[in-house]
């Protein structure tokens, strides 16, 4: 009889897209829904990247390097001398995605069995690069009351055994929307050099910081050997479809081992590195108008969902995300109803329950992940649906507040 693999048994569903199949059943009703699940930004993708793509001319569509087009790393290292890194064109792996980074530091640093520690909320796909490169994630919790701020440094120690080789960072954070400050990207530093460990930091909303400041994994002095970053453009030029990513370490060993699975996949896709490279000739201030659209819309959410009763939100200091406590019993229960059972003024919210970002069972049931990636006027829209559908909810829980 034929069967598929315990690794395809063990990969997990995207607890983001879950709810796609409901989301499609309300609209073919003719109800409007708000997107606030996946961060899929509106702001368009800048003119002169596309225009770079449509306007390059070539005869043949040929394989790039295995590292990517060796032009589109060495402008990439002018743009990390911009945000205060310094690094060589040749340690750059430019990836399919900040998606294949992950994946080839799990698969270059990890053997099966391993375990790599993740504080918990973390992005849910960390989840799935884990059951690919069969290593096994060890949550650490924090927790809304305080912002989701780095756990203290007791609980990173209590969580290492022989077979952990690793910590994984997203700063700032998804899904949380918390900005790691350089004391406690500092105390993580301590830990890795202490037990040795790899630094994996994902840093895919750098530009996206509204309170203080970025402080980049790669500048943790004594620690150059134990950082690898994972980067991409998705986000940071609103090219989440261009597939395009980074994989940095100033570790040679690393670098030339993901090298190996980098030829292994061939190139990273073409077309996307001709808008990569584009979008670093962007003028220095394109990233002020958006942010402060995104810091525009965080302040409209996390005022309205705070105004509502048994609600709470922490402001989040950076990325484009928000999460939230809801006076609910069970948050997936209440994200599929808020798309098959209800409508206000034939509209509907869609958001990620949280139950999917953490790697400890229980935990999330009532809490709930929203990307503030629409315009003001289609969040508070959003917000409106979401106020009534808590009124109306039959599963309402006790306060949160």
């Amino acid at each position: 009889m034929l069967k598929i693999s315990h690794r395809g048994e063990q990969m997990p569903a995207s607890p983001i897209r879950k709810l796609v199949p409901y989301a499609e059943a309300a609209k073919k009703k003719g109800t409007k829904v708000y997107h606030l699940n996946i961060g899929q930004p509106d702001i368009e993708t800048p003119k002169q990247t596309l225009d770079a793509v449509r306007h390059f001319d070539f005869k043949v569509l040929e394989y790039s390097h295995s590292a990517g087009n060796e032009s589109y790393r060495r402008k990439l290292v002018g743009y990390y001398k911009k945000v205060g890194i310094d690094i060589d064109y040749n340690q750059i792996i430019v990836t399919t995605g900040g998606s294949e980074a992950i994946l080839f530091g799990f698969m270059s640093c990890l053997d099966a069995g391993d375990e790599v520690i993740i504080p918990e909320p973390f992005y849910a796909n960390y989840n799935g690069f884990a059951v690919a490169a069969d290593v096994t994630v060890k949550p650490i919790t924090s927790y809304i009351k305080n912002g989701f701020a780095l756990p203290p440094i007791e609980e990173f120690e209590k969580a290492i055994t022989p077979k952990t080789k690793a910590i994984v960072i997203c700063n700032p954070n998804n899904p949380t929307g918390y900005l790691y400050s350089k004391e406690e990207m500092e105390v993580l530093k301590d830990i890795v050099v202490k037990h040795d460990l790899y630094l994996f930091a994902d840093e895919a909303y750098r530009e996206f910081c509204y309170e203080g400041t970025h402080y980049s994994a790669m500048n943790l002095k004594g620690a150059e050997n134990n950082v690898v970053l994972m980067d991409t453009i998705s986000k940071r030029y609103s090219a989440c479809g261009g597939r395009i990513g980074a994989f940095i370490t100033k570790n040679k060993t690393v670098l030339d081992t993901a090298m190996k699975f980098a030829q292994a996949r061939l190139s990273p896709p073409s077309f996307a590195q001709i808008l990569g490279e584009a979008a670093v000739d962007l003028p220095d201030d394109y990233f002020d108008n958006t942010k402060a659209e995104y810091k525009k819309r965080r302040d409209v959410i996390v005022k309205r969902l705070n105004e509502m009763p048994g609600v709470f939100c922490p402001e989040p200091g950076g990325a484009f995300y928000a999460m939230a406590s809801l006076p609910i019993d069970d948050a997936d229960l209440f994200c599929q109803w808020l798309l098959d059972s209800f409508s206000y003024k034939n509209q509907t919210v869609m958001l990620a329950p949280a139950t999917g970002f953490y790697g400890t069972s229980g935990l999330g049931k009532q809490e709930v992940r929203l990307a503030y990636v629409l315009n003001t006027e289609d969040l508070n829209k959003a917000m409106d649906c979401l106020e009534k559908a808590l009124a109306e909810y039959p599963g309402r829980a006790v306060s949160a507040k």
